[in-house]
């Protein structure tokens, strides 16, 4: 396949400059219609004549001035966001309430496609989206940022001097990566390269990490892997969950983001003077699995068990098995709330299977786990019921005992 051929030149008839590309298609695609044109709202025309082995691309100059530069019209650089959740949502606004006062403007918004957020739902946009359509800015949603031709709208229409990524929830390719300028960069949710990956505030708190901590790099083709702008730590209760720690973290990754922002658009921050990452401290931040919502005292500490429902609080949160009254078959429980107890030097509890009430009223219920470490549940939701807390499960046992079984996988095995 031929490379990409441009040609720019003054078309008389139109009284402006064009540059003409032919970008080479795939030859065993064919087109439907043997010639089109269409106009984008960014001024390139884009017309597939009769050979169906090439796209060819007509930018549109209005003036020789535009032709040369890159800022828009006010006169500040051009910034792309891409973002989908909530947290992403809440930095979009920070970055464009910045811009008012600083030499950028948000000339595009980038968010995954409408979709479905509660079952049988209609779609519906993005977080990021409906921000950005209250702010007044372009929105994107490309099925998948390497289609040809959103990244010919990049390139060709768009043209960001600096692109800006909060979750956005895709791959980048190096194509997308080498159209701004001045780069790709991330606000990522922890301290790298410790957690690369798909989930790392999950994982920071499984881990047990504290602090905790966001780091603002630069984006390469690897993931996660690029040099660090700045980083910031932060500690944590131990109780905090990922519902409370993710947004935090991306709060303050946004505030280290603009603190950085000017010099970055200057040019006194660049790929080249940021710290590169050390690759013998890596930890991967896997995606999580639904099955690792179990909760196994037969083989996991206390701390270990209120980690993962830290970690896990957002989704799938954390699950286990109780068996209540002695004949009564077992019955999955949501454990929504927990902590760990601490224990005296000489009290060594009894390692049971039952999970026994407190010594006073307002105490929750009392697991111990294989090691003898005590988790209390405070707040459970037994299969299709609503949520309650540990009193009102207790006043509701009338006497009957609780204890923890394996499931029947783990009894079979």
């Amino acid at each position: 396949m031929s490379a990409i051929k441009s040609v720019r030149s003054f078309h008389p008839l139109i009284g402006s400059s064009i540059e003409r590309r032919i970008v080479p298609r795939k030859r065993n695609v064919t087109p439907t219609i043997s010639s089109f044109l269409c106009i984008s709202s960014g001024g390139r025309i884009s017309t597939r004549e009769n050979n169906p082995h090439t796209t060819i691309h007509w930018r549109l100059f209005s003036s020789p001035s535009e032709e040369n530069n890159n800022k828009s019209s006010s006169g500040k650089k051009k910034i792309v966001f891409l973002g989908t959740p909530d947290v992403a949502a809440t930095s979009l606004r920070k970055l464009y309430e910045a811009s008012v006062q600083q030499n950028y403007e948000i000339s595009c918004v980038i968010t995954q496609p409408p979709k479905p957020r509660k079952r049988k739902s209609t779609p519906e946009p993005s977080p990021v989206a409906k921000v950005a359509e209250e702010l007044g800015l372009q929105v994107l949603c490309p099925e998948k940022a390497k289609d040809t031709d959103f990244l010919d709208q990049l390139q060709y229409d768009i043209r960001p001097d600096l692109c800006i990524t909060a979750a956005y929830g895709q791959y980048l390719p190096k194509r997308f990566l080498s159209t701004p300028t001045l780069g790709t960069v991330n606000i990522h949710p922890s301290l790298l390269p410790r957690w690369r990956g798909a989930s790392p505030v999950q994982r920071s708190l499984e881990a047990g990490d504290n602090p905790v901590g966001v780091s603002v790099l630069y984006t390469v083709s690897k993931m996660d892997a690029g040099p660090i702008i700045a980083q910031q730590e932060e500690i944590i209760d131990e109780n905090d969950t990922a519902t409370t720690v993710l947004p935090l973290l991306f709060d303050i990754g946004t505030d280290l983001l603009l603190q950085n922002l000017p010099a970055i658009l200057d040019g006194k921050i660049t790929m080249d003077t940021a710290q590169i990452q050390d690759e013998t401290n890596v930890v991967q931040a896997a995606m999580i699995d639904s099955a690792e919502a179990e909760l196994k005292p037969w083989e996991e500490s206390a701390r270990q068990m209120h980690n993962r429902l830290r970690g896990f609080s957002m989704w799938p949160g954390a699950f286990l098995y109780l068996q209540v009254g002695e004949e009564s078959e077992p019955t999955k429980f949501k454990i929504l709330e927990t902590r760990v107890l601490e224990k005296a030097d000489d009290d060594t509890p009894h390692v049971t299977d039952q999970v026994t009430p407190g010594p006073n009223r307002k105490d929750g219920l009392r697991l111990v786990s294989f090691d003898g470490s005590i988790l209390e549940i405070l707040k459970l939701q037994p299969a299709t019921k609503k949520p309650v807390d540990a009193l009102s499960f207790i006043n509701g046992l009338q006497g009957r005992t609780v204890r923890y079984v394996r499931t029947p996988e783990a009894i079979t095995a």
